[in-house]
């Protein structure tokens, strides 16, 4: 199983770091047709604009909505979740560069400036141990539509949710030593069956 790392921005190799910590072959997404050797994607953080601009350039937006209507996986962490929203709420909104691919409503930078950073466990659903968060100007999913499973929640606003073949989180799991969100994106993968190539 490959699991592919968009790298146009973001903390690339320590995606890759985690992916490989659960023994699973990670490559470094770099150009469209990389697409067909992964069996899975996972959208790191960074800054949603540039992020949703390079992925225009590139052609990504196409490539990876394709993928997905493959059924093939997809996991944005922290900017990729704002990339992955239907709806954007402030900054470029949306009007900014996005997939659209998750029926859910996002708000960015929602923690807001006192908040800016912090570590927390939370409980996860279907995650049997306390996943360890980093926090950092993180987005929130404020609404999330009747096909979207939420799987965490803080302080009552939701920071992990899943629909179908798509997950997505507020923070940056790739920061910590834990890996068990990454360990879920890969059964994710691998039940989705769906071999690369």
């Amino acid at each position: 199983m490959n699991i592919g790392v968009l790298a146009l921005q973001g903390a690339v190799r320590e995606h890759m770091r985690s992916l490989e910590a659960i023994g699973v072959t990670a490559l470094a997404i770099k150009h469209p047709e990389q697409l067909h050797e992964v069996d899975g994607l996972i959208i790191p953080g960074g800054e949603s604009t540039t992020i949703g601009k390079l992925m225009r350039k590139y052609g990504f937006l196409e490539a990876i909505g394709a993928f997905a209507a493959q059924g093939k996986p997809l996991f944005g962490t922290c900017a990729g979740l704002i990339v992955l929203a239907k709806r954007i709420i402030g900054q470029g909104g949306a009007e900014e560069p996005h997939l659209a691919l998750m029926d859910i409503t996002v708000r960015r930078n929602a923690f807001g400036r006192q908040r800016e950073s912090f570590e927390t466990d939370l409980d996860v659903s279907g995650v049997d141990e306390p996943v360890r968060a980093v926090f950092i100007r993180a987005p929130l999913i404020t609404e999330a539509g009747p096909g979207v499973d939420v799987l965490c929640k803080v302080n009552e606003e939701i920071v992990i949710a899943r629909q179908g073949h798509l997950l997505a989180c507020s923070f940056h799991p790739e920061l910590t030593d834990d890996v068990n969100l990454h360990r879920y994106f890969a059964d994710m993968v691998k039940q989705s069956g769906i071999a690369a190539g």
